[in-house]
């Protein structure tokens, strides 16, 4: 830009300009303008025809033509002329022919002299380009433009050379010939000749060049137009010399010269592809201040600016203006704004956008779409972004992975996890699965199913592929092994996470929960120690979480130390929570003044903080402190029910001294604990046999009218636990007799403890009274009404029992069928008691249906045949083949004939337990004793065979299968086909297909498996036909056949 220093630019500086006052220029029509004519273009237009009317006569022209005076030329011209007019017809509407101009009978004469051929130039002109062009393969300063343009001087014409000149491509040539060009009588400086040398220069980066060579113009008196102005410019902008760019531009204002739509376009698009969004947003307001009509390229470019500088309001404006002036956006356009109003929340003027997109027909991108999902999951509708998901389904956009990653966190949020699961496999199976997010996504949706072992796999599938390891991604990944409780890994992680910074509050409460979960206290006062020595900054919630360790453990001085740095922190000025904990603490230490400012301060202390504290106090020994916090506790809201928790917490954890305390002192204070931690007092000391300690406090509260159905389950649970079934009885009926619903669970407990007691009248009372008032009872409880009723020896009743529970469609459990076996044992109905163990069976569980088999046997009732049968089945499908033979002797030994499904499952286990020989005795005994087998049974020896490799034998067993009269089902077939194609028996596997297919239905596997084998032997006429048989059939092929994917060597038979 130094070389252009000169007159024609100005030292004042780029500034931009406030928006003018002026309307808006009109933009650029949409039609095409009329093509300007040009005597000498390289891209002449096309021929312009006559419509072919000859009937109309022609007009009379202004300036009728002089007659040509030789016939000669007229024909070459009209010949000429239909020769480029049938030419253009066949070459189509591209076809490349010279302008028709109008030429004297000299010119014309000049013209054939030339020889132009057709050509746009003459001969000399055309041999003038070659030479200047050849020069290209010459080394710098090898050649003398004087010497090689010697028999050229006087030969060209002004106009000829800034032809030879503009036809040049290399810019050495250019300056040359142009130096070689200023050297001739012919030429005069023009603004355009220096208009072509800067186009060539700028074209290939000489912006030095360019800027001398513009400066030459100015000094041999050219002024520069705005076409040379304008290729400067767009020679700067192409270049990235934006300075200089828009300092000469400044120039060129203050000069009045209007640069094109074009060359603004140039310089706008140059700016925002080095991001100089404000500089866009500059040049706009000046282009629009000079009255250049913009076109739809230009309100492209700077929407996008305006949108990425953040002025929302000026976008929309541009925007809606754009539409008004007839233009139609671009779908990136929308696709700017659409993000613009999703980032600020704006959701109707986002979906206003997209509707407005849609309604001309611009197909949306799937970045459009990503941003529509992403608003939609953010604002919580997720029924429109599926909605939105199946439209770009419809509309056949592809996703990719950041809206498949967007489609997994909708299932997720929705609970539909196994969905989830489908679009995460169906990404991998696309070759989506790149970025880490859409793993970490996946881990995350599998943590908040509770499936921490998925998301580990999911973490552990990203590490095995190299996927980079973000500080989120350890974070997922810390909380996967803690919920583990997999403390090594967690810590390792930990120690990864924080190397990426200092840790986040959420995994060091993470980490502090776990220790304390498993009981390494110790632990996790040092893990305190150390993220507060790396000034970890706290968060409400891990304050809290480091208080309860305090708190439990009794550490009143480190309860200070953190109360004094919290207090010191701005960001915990008006934390309720710290501020109760001061005000606590200020009681402690008898500086009530201090206590009741915070309390006048504070609008509702927190419960939670008062608990934390009396916890403290309770650890340290301190009575006098802990009444006084308790005192504070009860005057807020909640205050008790958060005394009472702690009741129940101290009980769970089995520190029964704090809960007494805590208990004798709400007592002393007039307070009553909620039911729940009376209930649990009563309950301990039920446990602990403490008779004495649960009727005392029981009394205390049983006359009180809210006393509630939690303590009266306690109490008559401590009866029951104690041995006192009377004492629960009476309770029992004490409590019912008010009204009181006491729950399933409550009366299984009175009628067990009165049965384990031989109290059965009474067991039945309650029974019957409950059916009575039409409880609603479980499982569990019917199952102990059927038993305490098989005990009393009241059979009728139990199966009244029973039958009640059907009724009532509760679901029975293995324990109501074994009850039920014993029921209907005792009172020799042994059709019934089969029906219990079938039923027992259908249930799925093997171990509790031999369990039910034994207890037939003990009850007396012998099985039959179908009980045989399942249970040799069960043993089969557990694999224990010992206990099938045993069971199947045992049914011979009882006079049980076996039938065909017991056979069947004979040969199951003998093949299961590669025991050949003894399955092929199954059947011929079966046969022996009148039994038919049918082709299951032929097909369980055939496929056992087929696995083990023992192809001969598979072949004998099929034709021992037609020799048996039985007809081979489908399995059969593509058993043996199978054994064909692993081992890589072409050839016989070619001879049993079509052995077979006139007989067999079309089979998907079996014809798949002819077209490999026909493949494999090099008939791929035969494979085609299959194959169009199988497109006909709308079979799908099968193509993970491998024919000879095994190579085990044949074994001979077991003996």
């Amino acid at each position: 830009m130094e070389a252009v220093k000169s007159s024609f630019l100005c030292p004042t500086p780029f500034l931009p300009k406030s928006p003018s006052s002026k309307p808006r220029p009109k933009p650029i029509p949409k039609t095409k303008p009329k093509p300007a004519i040009l005597f000498s273009s390289v891209t002449p237009d096309p021929w312009s025809l006559s419509s072919g009317n000859h009937n109309k006569p022609k007009p009379i022209s202004k300036n009728p033509k002089k007659p040509l005076s030789d016939d000669n030329a007229r024909r070459i011209i009209k010949a000429k002329a239909q020769y480029l007019s049938a030419l253009r017809r066949n070459q189509g509407s591209r076809a490349q022919t010279p302008r028709w101009i109008k030429r004297t009978p000299e010119q014309m004469v000049q013209y054939l002299q030339d020889d132009r051929n057709g050509h746009l130039y003459g001969k000399h002109v055309v041999a003038a380009i070659r030479i200047v062009r050849s020069l290209s393969g010459k080394a710098e300063g090898s050649y003398d433009m004087r010497e090689v343009m010697g028999s050229f001087v006087t030969k060209l014409t002004f106009r000829e050379m800034c032809t030879v000149l503009k036809e040049q491509k290399g810019w050495r040539q250019v300056r040359d010939f142009f130096a070689w060009m200023k050297s001739q009588l012919s030429y005069r400086p023009s603004v355009i000749v220096y208009t072509i040398v800067l186009r060539i220069y700028g074209r290939v980066g000489k912006i030095k060049l360019a800027e001398q060579t513009f400066l030459e113009m100015l000094e041999a008196g050219c002024e520069p137009d705005e076409v040379a102005c304008g290729t400067m410019l767009c020679t700067y902008a192409r270049w990235g010399r934006h300075k200089a760019m828009l300092s000469f531009y400044s120039a060129v204002q203050e000069r009045g010269i209007i640069v094109s739509v074009a060359v603004f376009n140039f310089m706008l698009s140059s700016l925002q592809k080095k991001s100089l969004h404000g500089k866009v947003i500059e040049v706009w307001r000046q282009m629009v201040d000079t009255g250049v009509a913009p076109n739809n390229f230009t309100y492209t470019v700077v929407i996008s600016s305006l949108v990425k500088e953040g002025l929302v309001e000026e976008a929309y404006k541009t925007f809606d203006e754009m539409k008004n002036f007839g233009f139609v956006p671009e779908e990136v356009t929308y696709s700017l704004l659409i993000n613009l109003s999703s980032k600020n929340g704006n959701i109707d003027e986002a979906l206003k956008f997209y509707e407005d997109m849609r309604s001309r027909g611009i197909v949306p991108s799937n970045y459009t779409c990503a941003s529509l999902l992403t608003l939609h999951y953010k604002n919580g509708d997720y029924s429109k972004a599926l909605s939105l998901f199946s439209e770009m389904e419809s509309n056949k956009i592809p996703a990719d992975e950041v809206i498949y990653g967007l489609l997994i966190r909708i299932y997720g949020k929705l609970g539909l996890y196994e969905d989830a699961q489908k679009t995460f496999a169906e990404i991998e199976q696309l070759g989506l699965l790149n970025d880490e997010k859409t793993y970490v996504t996946m881990a995350q949706v599998h943590l908040n199913s509770g499936n921490f072992e998925k998301a580990l796999n999911i973490m552990e599938l990203m590490r095995s592929r190299n996927v980079w390891f973000s500080r989120f991604s350890y974070i997922v990944l810390l909380q996967c092994y803690v919920l583990k409780e997999d403390l090594e890994s967690a810590e390792v992680t930990f120690q990864a996470l924080s190397k990426t910074g200092l840790p986040d509050t959420g995994s060091c409460k993470d980490m502090l929960n776990l220790y304390m979960r498993l009981g390494l206290t110790e632990k996790a006062k040092d893990f305190i120690i150390q993220i507060r020595d790396d000034q970890v900054e706290f968060d409400d919630e891990l304050c809290k979480t480091v208080m309860k360790i305090y708190c439990k453990e009794g550490m009143l001085r480190d309860v200070e130390q953190l109360l004094e740095e919290m207090g010191t922190n701005g960001s915990f000025k008006d934390n309720k929570f710290i501020q109760t904990c001061f005000m606590a603490k200020h009681r402690e230490s008898n500086r009530s003044e201090e206590a009741d400012e915070t309390i006048e301060a504070l609008d509702q202390p927190d419960a939670m903080a008062f608990g934390l504290m009396l916890s403290l106090y309770l650890a340290d020994g301190s009575t006098r402190n802990t009444e006084e916090i308790l005192r504070l506790l009860i005057k807020t809201a909640g205050g008790l029910s958060v005394a009472s928790q702690l009741i129940s917490k101290f009980i769970r954890e089995g520190d029964i001294s704090k809960a007494e305390t805590l208990y004798d002192q709400l007592i002393k204070l007039g307070c009553r604990p909620e039911d729940a931690a009376i209930a649990s007092i009563i309950s301990l000391y039920g446990e602990q046999q403490k008779l004495k300690q649960a009727p005392k406090i029981f009394s205390a509260v049983a006359d009180s009218p809210a006393t509630g159905k939690p303590i009266y389950n306690s109490m008559i649970d401590a009866y029951a636990k104690c041995g006192k079934p009377e004492e629960a009885y009476y309770l029992y009926k004490e409590v019912t007799e008010k009204g009181h619903d006491l729950g399933a669970v409550t009366i299984s407990k009175v009628v067990n403890s009165l049965t384990n007691y031989g109290k059965y009248q009474e067991a039945e009372s309650v029974i019957r009274q409950s059916f009575r008032d039409g409880l609603e009872l479980d499982t569990v409880a019917y199952n102990t009404f059927i038993k305490a009723m098989l005990e009393a020896g009241k059979l009728h009743f139990s199966a009244s029992i029973y039958e009640r529970l059907l009724s009532l469609e509760v679901a029975p459990s293995i324990q109501t069928y074994n009850t039920m076996i014993s029921v209907y044992g005792r009172g020799r109905k042994l059709d019934k008691a089969v029906e219990m163990f079938n039923m027992a069976r259908s249930m799925g569980k093997s171990h509790e249906a031999s369990i039910l088999f034994s207890k037939m046997q003990e009850e007396g009732i012998r099985p039959g045949k179908v009980s045989y049968n399942i249970m040799i089945n069960v043993y089969v499908n557990e694999g224990l083949y010992c206990e099938a033979y045993g069971l199947f002797q045992a049914m011979q030994r009882d006079g049980c004939s076996p039938d065909s499904l017991t056979y069947l499952a004979l040969v199951r286990a003998y093949t299961g337990s590669l025991k050949y020989s003894e399955a092929e005795e199954a059947i011929i005994s079966m046969q022996k004793e009148g039994i038919f087998p049918s082709s299951a049974h032929f097909n369980l020896l055939l496929s056992a065979f087929a696995k083990a490799g023992l192809i001969g034998e598979a072949e004998r067993i099929y034709r021992e299968l037609f020799m048996a009269g039985v007809s081979p089902e489908l399995a059969c077939y593509r058993t043996m086909l199978r054994v064909y194609m692993d081992y890589g028996h072409v050839e016989r596997g070619i001879a049993f297909f079509e052995k077979i297919s006139e007989s067999v239905e079309p089979d998907r596997f079996l014809m798949s498996a002819a077209v490999h084998f026909y493949k494999s032997a090099g008939e791929e006429l035969k494979a085609e036909r299959v194959l169009d048989s199988m497109d006909s059939l709308e079979i799908p092929f099968l193509t993970n056949l491998e024919v000879g994917s095994k190579t085990k060597t044949p074994r001979n038979i077991s003996e």
